[in-house]
């Protein structure tokens, strides 16, 4: 069973990477992440939160649930210390409030959505033109090889785990720009077409929002 999953995330892996141009998915992400950042509405955005996450499934990125929340629960607990709006009930002397609450849940729901769709769209073949473009590409395959490898750092000793992905990464810092041509201009029509279908997925938010204001106004 544990080696059965490995083998599938590879396989929906290797899928995307003959689907989906590495250029073309990066902006993919660039023109959703408007969408999801100002989306005002807090159970639209959860939905948004949701279908980022089953996308960076399907590309076969590697997801920590606990650590999602853990990082949930985190910057929840740290809103919840600032109390304002209806108490909704006590722990002890610990006043739990709706507007902290509120607060806590859409902040969370804002980072780990923004980090489900870097994860979604940002792939380690990126190449992006210029100086600066390479900088910058070279900065999200290092985030991508991290976010991947970063089981590897065990407990017992994180420094140790942390010397070793950082030294592998530097190890492959010559082989990721040798071994891992730009195929972008030999896409598939599919490819582009699921894209076009996550924008609208990812806009589609709004214009729920938009028909509700309508139908108020009228």
């Amino acid at each position: 069973m544990n080696g059965t999953r490995p083998r599938f995330r590879e396989k929906r892996k290797d899928v995307s990477l003959k689907l989906l141009p590495s250029g073309a998915l990066f902006l993919t992400g660039l023109f959703s992440m408007p969408a999801f950042l100002f989306n005002p509405d807090l159970p639209l955005r959860i939905l948004q939160f949701f279908f980022f996450w089953f996308c960076a499934w399907a590309v076969g990125k590697r997801i920590s649930v606990l650590t999602m929340l853990f990082a949930v629960a985190g910057i929840v607990g740290f809103n919840l210390l600032v109390p304002y709006g209806l108490e909704l009930f006590r722990i002890g002397g610990f006043r739990i409030t709706a507007g902290a609450l509120t607060t806590g849940i859409e902040r969370a729901i804002t980072v780990e959505g923004l980090i489900l769709l870097s994860r979604a769209t940002i792939r380690s073949d990126l190449r992006m033109p210029g100086a600066f473009g390479s900088l910058i590409g070279e900065s999200f395959r290092y985030f991508d090889r991290i976010m991947e490898r970063k089981g590897g750092i065990e407990r017992k000793d994180p420094i140790g785990g942390i010397d070793r992905l950082m030294n592998d990464l530097w190890n492959e810092r010559d082989g990721m720009t040798k071994t891992e041509p730009n195929r972008d201009l030999r896409r598939p029509v599919l490819g582009l077409l699921i894209l076009v279908i996550f924008v609208t997925f990812s806009w589609a938010p709004w214009a729920l929002i938009l028909i509700a204001q309508l139908t108020k106004v009228n």
